[in-house]
This record gives C-alpha cells, sequence and structure tokens, in this order.
C-alpha cells in the first residue's frame, strides 16, 4: 500500500494544511491541535489499528486525512477504511485525498444514524478533542461508538500527558498504547474498553 502515498500529491497535502490551519483559525476548539498529525503519530495508530478478516477502520474527525494515509500505508484496503467528518469542507477534501475510501460528512455522535448497515468494524479511531467536552457529551460519544462497535472500544490520540478521559466515570478501562514525542505537541495514543 505504499504505493497509496506516493499517490497523493505533495500539493494535495500542502493544500490539507493550509485547509487545517483556516479551519483552526476559524473554530480551534473543533481542531484540537494547531497542527495536523505527525506522520509518526498515524504510524503508532495504524500498529495498533486492527482490521483482520474484512473489518473496516473507522475514523472520527479525520482532519486532513494524516491517520488515514498513515492507515493506507500500512495496509488497510482503501475500500474498508470509513471516514466520518462534520466539516463539509473538510469531508469534500478526504473524497479527493483518500480515493476508494467511504467518507461520511456527518456527527459522529449519530453514528448509528450515518454509517452503513451491518458494517463491521476492527478499530475506531477518535481524533476528536474529547477532552474539551463536558462529561455528559463524553458519555454520549462513548454510547455512539458503542451502538456500532458493541464491546470494541476506541483508540483516541490526544495530547494530554495522562488519561484525557475520566475512563472509570464513563464505565470504561483505559491504556495508553504509544506516544509520539516528535508529534507536534508529543501525543498519546489511548485505548478506551467498556468495562
Amino acid at each position: 500500500m505504499d504505493g497509496m502515498m506516493r499517490a497523493a500529491p505533495t500539493a494535495r497535502r500542502g493544500a490539507g494544511v493550509g485547509l487545517f490551519l483556516r479551519r483552526w483559525a476559524r473554530n480551534p476548539l473543533q481542531m484540537g491541535s494547531v497542527l495536523p498529525s505527525s506522520p509518526a503519530l498515524g504510524r503508532a495508530i495504524a500498529r495498533h489499528s486492527r482490521w483482520d478478516g474484512g473489518a473496516s477502520v473507522l475514523e472520527l474527525g479525520a482532519g486532513t486525512g494524516a491517520v488515514s494515509r498513515a492507515l493506507l500505508a500500512a495496509g488497510l484496503p482503501p475500500e474498508r477504511l470509513v471516514v466520518v467528518e462534520i466539516v463539509p469542507e473538510m469531508a469534500a477534501h478526504l473524497r479527493e485525498a483518500l480515493p476508494g475510501a467511504r467518507v461520511v460528512t456527518g456527527d459522529a455522535f449519530a453514528l448509528p444514524s450515518i454509517l452503513p448497515a451491518g458494517l463491521r468494524l476492527g478499530t475506531v479511531i477518535c481524533g476528536i478533542p474529547l477532552v474539551l467536552l463536558p462529561l455528559e457529551r463524553q458519555r454520549a460519544f462513548v454510547e455512539a461508538v458503542e451502538a456500532v462497535a458493541p464491546g470494541l472500544g476506541f483508540l483516541l490520540y490526544t495530547y494530554c500527558a495522562t488519561s484525557p478521559l475520566p475512563y472509570r466515570k464513563l464505565g470504561l478501562g483505559a491504556r495508553r498504547e504509544a506516544f509520539t514525542p516528535w508529534n507536534l505537541p508529543p501525543a498519546s495514543v489511548w485505548r478506551y474498553r467498556p468495562g
């Protein structure tokens, strides 16, 4: 799948960074970071993602597609990548940047109503800055994921040094899977599962 990475023109990636910065300037809390995720963070997430047996990977809040590209480079077939992005402008960018992937413009809190029926998931990845949300919204997110991927939980990448979620209050178990000091800012990948 390295060909997938090479197939994305450099100009398109540059346009993605510009789009990211414009969206951040308009709504910094929705973006969660001042820069797109680094390739090192994308590789760390891909290492902890599963798509064996024909399962798909669901990415929530994909931004400009940095993590998506890492998943494709790691061997995920594009037709088994499902991306949910709430910002229409960014979703349009992702449709162009990720040929073959299913890009859904919609709200991750409404997963049962926006995802295709019968979708079998191996991993759910969250790039939404959940740490900025009140507990009841975090709980609603956990319930939305549980509705489409019972028992699976999700990977969350974050810039917090400790768990960004009060996982016990949310009825979750938590484990930090990876730390990427070369990301700006340094990032962690947490796995949360119903517990």
